[in-house]
């Protein structure tokens, strides 16, 4: 069974690379991580990676995670499975909602004015990203394959404030998920929980790390996603 990853905000398909290379060598072999697509909205970006990638189990991180949700909802015949780390719902309250778009076109204002490698320092500073060290962040490799101009689009058409809410669709969910948090990301854990509980064949990961687990632990994400591979083809055997 394929294994499509999909990266989160400002991060290209090969920051996935560590974790797959973690991989057992059957699941290796069933791995492939794909670039977010640029220029499209929210429900179409996830449209595209789904018609690019096929059915498949999918594992989507922070942003990706997001487009893996919304993906499992509109097209449930191309998701298998579900793997979901750190991963957000959208916000509920309108006036929230509201108040994040606005942000994030003050933010795609500062990736115009600062470039990519001072926003991304800008970015990595916040306390969500303080387990992440410098040179794990892969900094560099992101400024050298995303343009101002694709870092903006994915800020303003593809975060929080710009998806539907997904909180009342989890139970639409049937595919068995598995929902990745950090211990010390404790705002994404009790989001995890609510994935967790909603979605009526899931189940809660917790490993030693904060936000950005495919950069701080990709051994550790490594082992849980190649269980998964091994339960999907005993399952099929």
């Amino acid at each position: 069974m394929r294994l499509a990853f999909v990266p989160g905000f400002s991060q290209p398909a090969s920051t996935w690379d560590r974790v797959i290379a973690a991989l057992p060598e059957k699941a290796r072999r069933d791995a492939r991580a794909v670039d977010v697509p640029d220029g499209l909205d929210f429900v179409a970006t996830a449209s595209a990676i789904g018609a690019s990638s096929g059915p498949a189990c999918y594992i989507g991180y922070s942003m990706g995670g997001r487009l893996a949700l919304r993906l499992a909802i509109d097209r449930p015949d191309l998701v298998t499975r579900l793997v979901l780390v750190s991963t957000g719902l959208g916000i509920l309250d309108p006036a929230q909602r509201e108040a994040r778009i606005a942000l994030d076109r003050e933010r795609a204002a500062t990736i115009h004015a600062l470039g990519v490698p001072g926003f991304l320092d800008q970015w990595l500073a916040q306390p969500l990203f303080s387990t992440l060290s410098r040179e794990d962040a892969m900094i560099d490799e992101r400024a050298a394959t995303m343009t101002a101009a694709q870092l903006a689009n994915q800020m303003v058409a593809l975060g929080q404030g710009a998806m539907a809410p997904l909180h009342d669709r989890l139970a639409s969910i049937t595919v068995p998920t598995t929902v990745v948090v950090g211990t010390a990301d404790a705002r994404y854990t009790a989001i995890g929980n609510e994935i967790a509980t909603q979605i009526p064949d899931a189940a809660l990961v917790s490993l030693d790390g904060g936000h950005a687990l495919p950069l701080e632990c990709p051994a550790a994400l490594a082992a849980v996603i190649g269980a998964i591979h091994d339960a999907i083809h005993d399952a099929t055997a």
